[in-house]
């Protein structure tokens, strides 16, 4: 049901270091959004290198902010070589400040990062939360080892912080999947703050056919960005090298983070297996799964969120390290008979793989392991969004009355 919003406005704030996951997101919720408002705009704040490759629906833009990107030891540094990371990270800061001051949002949403890269949205929550602003920090439903995470949060305090600045804490699962902060020693003010919205759920978009969607039946393989995508993809190729009994057709998507010689070296390796396809990025994934028999992927929130969308059998082959974020999840959706999942260690059996490969079209769906599975995130999200943009503008109603 499309509601009618006098001229309102929530801004969206989306670090992205690393892969794709974080934009996405937003994205996603975005554009939900604004097909359920009419008469809402949405801006993202994002630091992803490609932000401008996505399209964009009408009321949602993005403003891009200078890309630091995260190394594979958790180090970061500047996009471009010959400008340091602090002198990047105060662009950053004064771009987002400026953008929060001219857009004057109704609702700010922060993605996972509670204060952003390296604290530069602290200043920012100050201000609009003098503003009245209504602040959200939005948490994928897994974030990390709670070790790790604690580790980092209690190194700059986020736990109170969260508890000072913000009105709301999402969860982006349902609650029987798991808890993001899980382990953690929680205030129970910000426990009160949270709600667990549900996952994200995919559509495809209207008349469109994408450019590489293959004909007939095919296996998809994605790595997300693809910046550390290299290993699994190498063992998908040396899975089909071993065992010539393995001749489900694949797509193999390499990820625009995949660097230029792994991404060259991966090409020359695949090109000799006649069943085997690869292009380097596709800004409609959905359509490419949506259009799969099976996918295989690595298993960060996004492809899982479109796995369970589009129904689709999947083998997951998580990253490990530095984050164990793609392991927990992988593991509590094996358990729940949503997925398959490989360790990294195991797909470079080449012989298991191509056995894990060979039967994975004719695994069950999640729809068919767990039926109870829903993905309500996006309606949820619209629900609470009107409540609070009701109260606002009840409140600004009062103001002006007030005033007379």
């Amino acid at each position: 049901m499309t509601q009618h919003v006098q001229n309102a406005r929530i801004l969206m704030y989306s670090h992205d270091t690393f892969g794709l996951g974080h934009l996405q997101r937003c994205r996603t919720i975005a554009h939900s959004l604004v097909e359920d408002f009419r008469g809402l705009q949405v801006l993202i704040i994002s630091g992803a290198p490609i932000a401008g490759a996505f399209d964009y629906r009408a009321r949602v833009d993005f403003v891009k902010i200078p890309s630091v990107i995260k190394l594979r030891n958790g180090e970061y540094t500047s996009l471009e070589k010959d400008i340091d990371l602090h002198e990047t990270l105060r662009m950053r800061q004064s771009i987002i400040r400026h953008t929060a001051e001219t857009f004057r949002p109704d609702i700010f949403i922060v993605d996972k990062e509670p204060l952003g890269l390296r604290g530069e949205i602290e200043d920012t929550l100050s201000y609009l939360k003098t503003r009245g602003t209504t602040l959200v920090l939005g948490l994928r439903e897994v974030m990390d080892a709670p070790h790790l995470l604690e580790a980092e949060w209690a190194r700059r305090d986020v736990m109170r912080k969260i508890g000072l600045f913000y009105d709301k804490v999402w969860a982006y699962g349902p609650p029987d999947f798991y808890d993001p902060l899980t382990g953690l020693d929680v205030p129970p003010a910000v426990r009160a703050k949270m709600k667990f919205v549900g996952f994200l759920q995919r559509s495809l978009q209207k008349n469109e056919l994408p450019g590489h969607r293959p004909e007939g039946d095919y296996i998809l393989v994605t790595t997300g960005g693809g910046g550390d995508g290299g290993e699994l993809i190498h063992d998908v190729i040396d899975a089909y090298q071993q065992d010539p009994q393995l001749q489900h057709r694949a797509l193999i998507v390499l990820g625009p983070y995949m660097p230029a010689r792994k991404r060259n070296k991966l090409l020359r390796k695949g090109s000799k297996i006649p069943y085997i396809k690869m292009i380097e990025f596709d800004n409609r994934m959905e359509e490419l799964i949506a259009g799969a028999k099976a996918v295989v992927a690595m298993g960060g929130y996004n492809t899982y969120c479109e796995i369970l969308s589009f129904d689709k059998p999947a083998l997951i082959v998580p990253r490990v390290k530095p984050r164990e974020e793609q392991l927990i999840r992988a593991r509590r959706a094996a358990e729940l008979g949503l997925i398959e999942m490989l360790l990294p260690e195991e797909a470079e059996d080449s012989r298991r793989f191509a056995n894990a490969l060979k039967v994975l079209p004719d695994r069950p769906r999640p729809s068919q392991s767990n039926p109870h599975l829903t993905l309500e995130g996006l309606p949820h999200i619209s629900e609470i969004v009107a409540e609070l943009l009701d109260r606002r503008a009840g409140h600004h109603l009062s103001v002006i009355e007030g005033m007379n």
